[in-house]
């Protein structure tokens, strides 16, 4: 990888946490590159609720006993770890992507903070919706496949 910035989605913190996930290893070096000032790393609000709520539901299946404070102490790690980019034009340009894309919320906060930033918007993989829509933001977005 290249000194490249990234805005990163829920999926890659997620890829993180997930011992069997397929881009684990990919999450875990973009992470690490991120500690280590390798490269500057953003996440925005959204992603930090998404992951709250998502690494809670993965800890509790895990049978973790306290599993939302596990998930709490992993968004705070994050949010202590790496830039949190919340200005207020990102709410605009956000919701002007999702009238015009028609993908996710969270996914438009992303790809428009990285667009903000000049950065990369780093989803694990591909969905659907995305797919459908990869003409218009190839430019600005990169899936941890191809980091």
């Amino acid at each position: 990888m290249s000194r490249v910035n990234f805005v990163l989605d829920t999926s890659v913190f997620i890829e993180h946490i997930v011992e069997n996930a397929p881009f684990r290893s990919k999450a875990e070096e973009l992470l690490r590159r991120g500690m280590r000032r390798e490269t500057s790393v953003f996440v925005i609000p959204q992603v930090l609720s998404e992951t709250l709520y998502v690494s809670s539901r993965i800890y509790r299946f895990a049978g973790v006993e306290e599993f939302n404070e596990k998930a709490l102490e992993y968004v705070m790690w994050i949010a202590e770890s790496f830039n949190v980019y919340d200005p207020v034009s990102l709410y605009v340009n956000a919701g002007e992507l999702r009238k015009r894309l028609g993908i996710a919320l969270t996914d438009c906060y992303v790809i428009a903070s990285a667009e903000a930033l000049g950065a990369k918007a780093v989803f694990a993989r591909p969905e659907k919706e995305m797919l459908r829509v990869m003409g218009s933001v190839r430019d600005v977005v990169l899936f941890l496949a191809e980091t």
